[in-house]
């Protein structure tokens, strides 16, 4: 295959940078692909390259929020957003560095152009820069100015690569060259190494020919006795006075003086042709391109002119040629009446005036959007600075990955705890080796005819799953997944109708080994299995445990496939990146890798090397503990279609590790759409691509504080989850409460346990007395005064919702099938109750919202009333040596977690529809 042009310019002993650097490109991998066909060798950035890219979109506001509601200035955002982006870049050369031993492969970032004229304060902000992007492959841009000069002298003298801007004339160029082989002699008389350090001096074109061929227009058509020599002239003193530098910089690096600091590993400091873009429509598109290819130079072109020369630039011998004739044209150029001393004087003072603006533009960009941001926190904006404040002064970040159970309990048992409850951190970390060991699994259960995947499960060990499958969907090669999490037989029987047992894989998942429900649901389909599959029985289930449990030991006993160990140190709401998530995610032909980017990308942002006032997590939990802490303790989720799912495991991580001691987060998912919020709310939007902008923006306009978590795609799930984990921790610590236990979830266990062994020695379990009762329903709970007058269950719900005060909310607990029809009946009873009470609702299905909301329901604050909706089930199946089916399972369950909410005095009744569930039978609110 033939060398394009531009690899051509490289084996010519040019490097073509690209005069660009934009996030998007970072993101959607473009400047990876310029890179990996060999198109450009390094980036140069400045303050009217980064103003465009910051103008031209939305991309940056991920650094700009979090730290806008930090309270940081523009100026130290725009530094970090460029460090961020600079670092990404020269991570992405480094090969390129590594492959010529630091002779290519860099990334400039410019020191404020507002120092041009300082020599003190370029030399510190150099310094500081070069420590924040802590890269070797990176250069510090400093100006050229007369202030300059002593500034590159004492920056290189500091060990810091310099690249040298805004040169216009021979002499300066001259004066540049001096100020770094000064820089070199001073580091090595201080006996410190210099076979490390690169420079180059950037040497603007196209800008001369600009300014003198404007000149030398004006003398044309004054039509004087020079007006001959001016039109022979024009075009050509950017490319002669170019010509004539490479002659120096030959010369100046071929001396003795400089053969010295080439003994001690002294490197060459490369001419740099930069403005190279035509900016005359007239002259050939590549000219500033084909006219100054030479050895160890630099051509750094915007991306049209790296197109253009890629399509049709031609090699040829450049700088090395003509010099003759550029002495001639420079030597004419004053005969014509151009003085280029003062030329080149103006065109630093504009250069340095442009870059000024250009950065006055940017921060004004800048500081608009962090006031958009700051103002979508309502009345909050305050409060959520001083709680990143205030977890910046704990040092929260450090401590937490320090495994500081002191930020959380001071209680010995609790920190005991806190100490193997903390490996979530690690996860991403963890996460390739996951991935590559489960791949093998998916080709042997293809080739095996397996095309589904039964999750049985509940709480953190299928929540996560049940997020990644509704989100990510079902790869091309990847095997359709589903859920079990219920106990209700209907949604058993549902499950086993789709589940033909030859084409699936039943993963049984449970952190502890001893999850009742997912123990129910492997001893029901393991009983199936066996008498559809015989001895091949055991290759359709894995097991997915902690070491040693006792699903592990039955697991070995019944000849499971797979027994796959999940890390101890992660509590089953944080598992969705362990693999308990990370298994099933590969099986069903998702990205994983990519899934695992997002996560790996999050956790460098939400770690203690990158400043917490730029930490998204932080943020997030910042913003919801501020929430909490002002008595707007409802978050409510506003997601866009594609990312619904994403709510329910929102829902458990922050319910169950928030609602304890009295304290909580109460999260409103999948609310209806409503006309009027109660202001004990914040909202967080999940924006996808902006389906529900008009929900978000309705919310803001009326006031409350809105939050904006924007995606780019489905696979930012990952990031997702790490942030909000994060994020949850966060807003616990400052809350006073242990986001890793759950401490009243044991009694609705206890009490279930309670009732089914009543049922095994009576033979029926102890249902109550009603306080309620017609031919439809029965209601039960502690008597409501008026209740004895009720003619309907409508009557019967106004009652009960007259207990409502403010700042409360309403859960509704459904111990019903889980499928689109039920989920229309109660969005539309959501939706009556709120518009009636003006009260967030909560919906959850039992059991598995007692495994998540459940925790906030009885240990969190006492604001909320509880509806219990039970049913007739439409058909059984029983729990093979339970000696019960699951019908009395769920019915337990449900009578356990009732009867612990009324023994913690919450507000709350039991509907018991003496018939199966159907479309009308919930009652109107009055």
């Amino acid at each position: 295959m033939s060398k394009s042009s531009l690899q051509q310019l490289v084996d010519a002993g040019q490097s073509p940078w690209l005069d660009n650097i934009d996030r998007r490109l970072l993101k959607d991998g473009g400047l990876a692909k310029l890179i990996a066909d060999g198109d450009i060798t390094g980036v140069t950035s400045n303050p009217t390259i980064f103003n465009n890219a910051i103008g031209g979109s939305r991309i940056y506001d991920e650094t700009i929020q979090p730290m806008a509601l930090a309270g940081n200035d523009p100026e130290s955002i725009f530094y970090q957003l460029a460090i961020e982006d600079i670092r990404q870049a020269a991570d992405l050369f480094r090969p390129i560095y590594d492959q010529t031993n630091g002779a290519d492969g860099y990334v400039s970032l410019e020191v404020s152009p507002k120092l041009a004229r300082s020599t003190k304060k370029t030399v510190e902000e150099a310094k500081r820069l070069w420590k924040l992007l802590n890269r070797p492959n990176v250069m510090i841009k400093i100006p050229a100015t007369l202030q300059g000069l002593p500034a590159i002298t004492a920056v290189i003298a500091e060990g810091i690569n310099v690249n040298v801007t805004l040169i216009f004339s021979i002499e300066r160029y001259q004066a540049v060259a001096e100020a770094y082989i000064r820089g070199l002699e001073k580091r090595v008389k201080a006996k410190k190494p210099i076979d490390h350090i690169a420079s180059c001096a950037s040497f603007f074109v196209s800008r001369i020919d600009t300014k003198v061929d404007g000149q030398l227009r004006k003398i044309v058509e004054a039509g004087g006795s020079n007006s001959k020599l001016a039109s022979e002239l024009m075009g050509k003193a950017a490319v002669s006075t170019c010509k004539t530098v490479f002659g120096i910089f030959e010369e100046t690096f071929a001396s003795e003086r400089f053969q010295k600091l080439a003994a001690k590993g002294g490197r060459i400091q490369r001419t740099l042709w930069a403005s190279t873009s035509m900016k005359n429509p007239a002259y050939r598109d590549v000219l500033y391109v084909e006219s100054l290819i030479g050895a160890n130079t630099i051509n750094t072109m915007p991306p049209g002119t790296v197109k253009a020369f890629k399509d049709h630039g031609q090699v040829g011998k450049g700088a090395n040629e003509g010099k003759a004739e550029a002495a001639k044209v420079l030597a004419d150029l004053p005969k014509a009446g151009i003085d280029m001393m003062e030329v080149s004087a103006q065109l630093e003072d504009e250069g340095v005036k442009s870059f000024i603006a250009s950065y006055k533009e940017l921060l004004k960009t800048i500081d608009k959007r962090s006031k958009e941001f700051r103002k979508s926190m309502g009345n909050l904006a305050v409060p959520v600075e001083n709680a990143i404040k205030a977890l910046k002064e704990k040092d929260f970040v450090a401590r937490m990955e320090n495994k500081d159970a002191s930020l959380w309990t001071m209680d010995p048992a609790g920190q005991k705890e806190i100490g193997i409850r903390l490996g979530w951190l690690a996860a991403p970390a963890k996460g390739a080796a996951i991935i590559e060991s489960i791949k093998p699994l998916l080709a042997e259960c293809k080739e095996e005819g397996m095309s589904r995947i039964l999750l049985l499960g509940m709480g953190g060990s299928s929540l996560g799953v049940e997020t990644m499958s509704l989100i990510l969907g079902t790869g091309e090669a990847g095997m359709e997944l589903k859920i079990l999490d219920m106990t209700n037989p209907d949604q058993v029987l549902a499950a086993a109708h789709w589940a033909s047992l030859k084409k699936t894989l039943f993963f049984v998942g449970s952190k502890s080994g001893s999850t009742s429900e997912s123990n129910a649901f492997m001893d029901y389909f393991w009983e199936k299995a066996q008498k559809t599959l015989g001895k091949k029985a055991g290759r359709h289930f894995i097991a997915i445990t902690d070491p040693e449990t006792s699903l592990s030991k039955v697991a070995e006993e019944r000849g499971f496939r797979k027994v796959l160990l999940s890390d101890p140190e992660v509590g089953g709401r944080y598992s969705a990146l362990t693999m308990f998530g990370l298994a099933p995610s590969v099986l069903m032909g998702q990205d994983t890798d990519k899934l695992l980017e997002t996560a790996l990308s999050m956790s460098e942002l939400c770690s203690s090397s990158t400043p917490i006032e730029r930490n998204p997590g932080i943020m997030l939990g910042a913003f919801i503990a501020a929430g909490v802490l002002k008595g707007k303790d409802k978050v409510t989720l506003i997601t866009d279609p594609e990312l619904a799912a994403f709510g329910p495991w929102v829902e458990q991580l922050i319910a169950e590790s928030s609602g304890k001691n009295g304290k909580g987060i109460v999260p409103v998912d999948a609310e209806p759409k409503l006309d009027f919020y109660s202001t004990d709310r914040v909202f967080v939007y999940l924006r996808l691509n902006g389906k529900n902008e008009r929900r978000a923006a309705k919310a803001r306009r009326a006031g409350h504080p809105l939050l904006v978590l924007p995606w780019n795609s489905g696979y930012d799930l990952g990031g997702a989850f790490v942030q909000w984990e994060v994020a949850t921790t966060a807003a616990c610590c400052l809350m006073g409460v242990n986001p890793f236990d759950q401490p009243d979830v044991q009694e609705s266990k206890v009490r279930t346990k309670q009732l089914t062994d009543a049922y095994l020695k009576d033979g029926k379990l102890n249902m109550g007395s009603p306080i309620w009762e017609n031919e439809v329903a029965a209601i039960y709970g502690d008597h409501l005064n008026g209740i004895d007058s009720a003619k309907s269950l409508s009557d019967v719900l106004s009652v009960f919702l007259k207990q409502v005060q403010i700042g409360d909310y309403v859960g509704v607990n459904a111990y019903v099938p889980r499928n689109d029809r039920t989920m229309n009946e109660f969005t539309k009873f959501r939706s009556a109750i709120t518009k009636k009470t003006v009260t967030p609702t909560t919906l959850g299905y039992g059991p598995r919202f007692q495994h998540s909301t459940g925790q906030l329901h009885k240990g969190g604050a006492n604001n909320g009333l509880f509806i219990e909706i039970t049913a007739e089930p439409s058909a059984d199946a029983e729990i093979p040596g339970w000696k019960m089916p699951f019908s009395v399972l769920e019915a337990a369950q449900a009578l356990g977690d009732f009867d612990t909410l009324q023994s913690r005095k919450r507000r709350v009744i039991r509907i018991h529809f003496k018939k199966p569930f159907g479309r009308g039978m919930l009652p109107e609110i009055k």
